[in-house]
């Protein structure tokens, strides 16, 4: 087997599986459907999972998902009820978007998985942007597979022919070419059972313990979760394995088969009897006969099944079509949170979700519901994660329900905000200036030094941000992030003072929290967040807080910001000059705060 470029995500434990059984890559190229192709990987099934996630994110260059959701159900022709065409088509694929999902799937054209690519295929032709993309992944065995021995003798890298059709009535169906990406899993020997459940098994169990992210830097484990549409009865020994690695599934119920079988059963676990079993399969399956042996083993998983209650969500689209399909699946993810604890720290994953989704309301509704007491220091990741992805509605919620302000923002955790600022945002051009200067003076380096030696992604400091700030407020932000002492007998200036900044404390709590978040705030044009901190530093301003007042300063101010400006960064003189034609300059008393206020009511500055 050929060593792969890269490192799986994040671990170097996967290493010792490189050498294992070959692999192979390449292309599917979809003669009857135009130019379409797709990417494929063809493995053993005794493959490690790790070595098929590295080629996911490395070699197919796919993003880590925020979720996974694996498609179970019937792989065989079935007559589909509107309300659950819709749902597969508008409901799963607007969740997969909205949350940067992977969806697994059976990778055939077939039952449940031709109806729901199929809807991703009017998606991607109905999308004007790349990022609107929904990733499609199927998995599948070759024996399942019409025309296989056009994939049995492929080589590495290679771009294959694949005839689709969809006449042939047989056990084998062709590979359906609205999918992105394949996997398909071969066997070592002809009679050896079908491993391919196994594999995606352990590929779904492999990536729930990866983190999200570029590089899995993200602050979450990926979670996966399997939806159940109609199903056979094969389908039941597939729920338990899921269930066995700790899975939550969402039921569909009324979407037929094994999903309504396990709905008839989930609110009266003591109903289940062999007759009553016996019942439900002759009802969903009227056209198969069942032996007395298999009427009793469904009977036993079934009860195995509903005993797992914490890790099933049972949801019928039909009667209750008010919720997105989004909300019930982060809802199922929150449930099965839930069942191991009620301390705060079980729920911080699903939280953390909830705020990548931005739906605050599920928080508010699921988690922050009374169930848990919350502690500041509960919140602190959150909060940041929050802070920096610009969920000022969060912040809010966090606010509310426990976190402190003055105990979270350290002056550690203030330049972790301004180091993540977007490379886009002018604030980033501007520190970044500022950083580079502070690099040539203290190593002394020629500029052509200077130059080859230039960090990627430097990482600011308070330092930096306060001499950013001095150009545009000069004596406003006077002692900003600096720590002034006294330095006895020596001489700093032509005024013969005794005070010189040092370098602070990073460990030292903020004086001022909501000072110095609505100025981090501002700077990045985040309106609401700013007047939400400006809101918070009225009611927590212990000295007395007077009307602003017009001042007539302005213009002098003004043509200093922008000429210090235009110097600094091509476009920020012209944007101070249009802030400043339609603002006020307002001023509070007992200290020297300074901000902008358009005739709309909205903060632009400070």
């Amino acid at each position: 087997m050929e060593e792969m470029d890269k490192q799986p995500c994040g671990s170097d434990k996967e290493e010792p599986f490189k050498r294992e059984l070959p692999y192979c890559i390449g292309e599917i190229d979809f003669t009857a459907a135009g130019k379409k192709r797709g990417k494929f990987i063809k493995v053993p099934c005794t493959i490690h999972p790790g070595i098929i996630f590295e080629v996911m994110l490395n070699t197919w260059k796919l993003p880590a998902p925020n979720l996974v959701v694996s498609l179970v159900g019937e792989e065989e022709n079935f007559q589909m009820k509107p309300w659950l065409r819709d749902t597969l088509k508008k409901g799963l694929i607007k969740a997969a978007q909205s949350t940067d999902a992977w969806i697994f799937t059976s990778a055939l054209r077939a039952g449940i998985t031709r109806h729901l690519v199929q809807a991703v295929r009017d998606h991607a032709l109905a999308s004007t942007s790349s990022k609107a993309r929904v990733i499609a992944i199927g998995i599948t065995s070759l024996r399942k597979i019409q025309h296989r021995e056009i994939l049995d003798n492929t080589k590495n890298e290679s771009l294959v022919h694949y005839q689709s059709d969809d006449n042939i009535q047989s056990p084998l169906y062709s590979l359906d070419h609205n999918h992105s990406h394949f996997i398909l899993v071969d066997h070592i020997t002809p009679d050896e059972p079908d491993g391919t459940t196994k594999l995606r098994l352990t590929l779904e169990k492999h990536i729930s313990e990866q983190r999200t992210g570029y590089g899995g830097t993200g602050s979450i484990e990926i979670p996966v979760l399997c939806l159940l549409v109609n199903g056979g009865p094969g389908t039941l020994e597939r729920i338990c394995s899921g269930l066995e690695n700790s899975a939550p599934w969402l039921i569909l119920a009324g979407s037929g088969g094994t999903a309504d079988i396990l709905a008839a059963f989930m609110n009266d676990p003591q109903l289940i009897t062999p007759e009553a079993v016996e019942k439900q399969f002759k009802e969903k399956f009227p056209s198969e006969s069942f032996l007395r042996k298999d009427v009793l083993q469904w009977t036993a998983t079934i009860q195995n099944i509903i005993s797992h209650q914490h890790l099933l969500t049972l949801h019928n689209f039909e009667q209750d079509g008010s919720e997105e399909l989004d909300t019930v699946i982060l809802k199922a993810l929150v449930k099965a949170c839930k069942s191991h604890s009620q301390e705060a720290q079980e729920y911080l994953d699903e939280l953390k979700l909830a705020v990548a989704w931005n739906r605050v309301d599920i928080a508010k509704s699921e988690i922050f519901n009374g169930d848990v007491e919350w502690k500041s220091c509960d919140l602190e990741e959150v909060m940041m994660d929050a802070l920096v992805n610009d969920k000022p509605e969060f912040v809010k919620l966090f606010i509310d329900n426990g976190a402190n302000i003055s105990e979270f923002l350290t002056y550690s955790r203030l330049q972790r905000l301004y180091c993540s600022i977007s490379q886009k945002c002018l604030l980033y051009e501007l520190l970044r200036k500022k950083h580079e200067e502070s690099k040539l003076t203290l190593s002394g380096l020629t500029g052509q030094q200077h130059k080859e030696q230039k960090e990627i992604c430097p990482l600011f400091t308070l330092s930096e941000v306060s001499r950013v700030l001095k150009d545009f407020l000069h004596d406003a932000c006077k002692g900003f992030y600096q720590d002034v002492t006294h330095r006895g007998k020596k001489k700093c200036d032509k005024m013969n003072t005794k005070r010189l900044p040092e370098s602070l404390d990073m460990n030292q709590k903020s004086e001022n929290p909501w000072r110095d978040l609505f100025v981090w705030a501002v700077l990045q044009n985040r309106h609401k967040m700013a007047n939400y901190f400006w809101a918070m530093l009225d009611q927590r301003d212990d000295s007395a807080i007077q009307p602003p007042q017009l001042t007539c300063r302005m213009c002098s101010e003004r043509q200093q910001a922008r000429s210090k400006a235009e110097l600094q960064a091509g476009r920020i003189g012209s944007c101070f000059t249009t802030l400043h034609n339609r603002g006020l300059l307002l001023t509070r008393h007992s200290r020297p705060q300074v901000l902008f206020l358009p005739a709309g009511g909205q903060l632009f500055g400070f």
